[in-house]
């Protein structure tokens, strides 16, 4: 389990309790957090790994540092549902299912976000492509094999689905991985929609991931 952070004190504590299960190794891999993220990720019993700032390069760290067969990217404002691991244990079994995803869900809710949600089951069943903030596992030796997460300032999230797809089949886990609402809340939960598919168009297209992270603000 891998769950990248930068000033996430409010959140790592939940996300590593979420994650916490018989034989998951949990490591928090910090980008340079100002405030007590990685006291209070220690004290909630992860292990706790530094990187330079970079969701990307954050998540290669702690990919690279996990000992598990299979990794799982988690958000620090994610929380797993009940059960998880036997649920990727399950879905695994098949050889041909190379990772996969969890259904996405708010932690509020109102008729905006419920449509932000289906929308969301839309864009998975449609296109394939769900979000980093659903919780994406991977089989070590597909990782290995595509040569790490893709390095990408922004949306490494969907390049790694994209490379994960053409090693074999992803599983759509029906269990929700709850994410909080505090984004779409603070900016506009449309419009904050409205520029994420805008993104998912341009990343499709090929734009310069710089300029889709302008348009993002970030």
């Amino acid at each position: 389990m891998v769950i990248p952070t930068l000033d996430e004190e409010e959140q790592v504590v939940d996300a590593i309790r979420s994650a916490s299960a018989p034989g998951v190794e949990v490591l928090v891999v910090d980008g340079g957090s100002r405030d007590a993220t990685r006291l209070r990720a220690k004290a909630a019993g992860a292990r706790v790994l530094e990187s330079p700032p970079g969701r990307a390069r954050q998540l290669d760290v702690g990919a690279r540092s996990a000992k598990g067969g299979v990794i799982v990217f988690l958000h620090a404002d994610t929380r797993l549902p009940p059960g998880f691991a036997d649920a990727i244990r399950a879905a695994l079994r098949d050889p041909a299912t190379v990772g996969g995803a969890f259904r996405f869900r708010f932690d509020q809710h109102t008729v905006a976000l419920r449509i932000v949600e289906w929308g969301s089951r839309l864009r998975v069943a449609a296109l394939g492509l769900p979000y980093g903030d659903q919780a994406l596992f991977v089989r070590r030796s597909v990782l290995e094999a595509i040569g790490g997460i893709p390095m990408a300032p922004i949306m490494e999230d969907l390049d790694l689905v994209k490379a994960m797809r053409q090693r074999g089949r992803l599983a759509r886990l029906g269990a929700p991985a709850t994410t909080s609402a505090r984004r779409h809340r603070a900016h506009g939960v449309f419009r904050t929609a409205f520029l994420h598919s805008l993104a998912v168009l341009a990343w499709g297209l090929g734009i310069d991931r710089r300029r889709i992270a302008r348009w993002l603000g970030r």
